[in-house]
């Protein structure tokens, strides 16, 4: 066994163990760095396709505005009576 270290007695076993955990929470931490970064590259390019969508309606402001308002109204069903079984008289 390896002398006391920090305490304990660490067999090379829980050290190779103990090394491999912390490289793979760097690996964690850097990989989440890196995702943070393109989420917020894809947010951009997505807002950037809107832009240009909106700009490309050539629309004044106040249709727009009407246009959008339409668009999140909810939709009213409508009653389609059906018809009858087949039953002719």
């Amino acid at each position: 066994m390896n002398p006391l270290k920090g305490g304990h007695f660490l067999n090379p076993r829980i050290q190779k163990i103990t090394n491999d955990i912390e490289k793979l929470r760097r690996k964690i931490s850097d990989s989440q760095v890196r995702l943070r970064d393109l989420e917020r590259q894809k947010q951009e390019l997505e807002n950037a396709s809107i832009i240009a969508v909106v700009r490309a309606l050539d629309v004044p402001p106040e249709q727009f505005q009407a246009l959008i308002a339409q668009l999140q109204a909810p939709a009213v069903p409508r009653f389609v009576p059906q018809e009858e079984d087949g039953l002719e008289e």
